[in-house]
């Protein structure tokens, strides 16, 4: 049941991280605060298809 998903920068638009979640759980897009290397800080980053 765990899938990954890409999780993309609101900000940039930048592909940053690869993460697994749970469709069963969680069947809405995932949002979370990682860092973002181009802008230098943290930022939200949402999954993509």
């Amino acid at each position: 049941m765990r899938v990954q998903v890409t999780l993309a920068c609101t900000e940039s638009g930048d592909r940053n991280y690869i993460s697994t979640k749970n469709k069963r759980t969680n069947p809405e897009r995932i949002e979370m605060k990682k860092f973002s290397p181009r802008l230098n800080r943290h930022t939200v980053h949402r999954e993509t298809k």
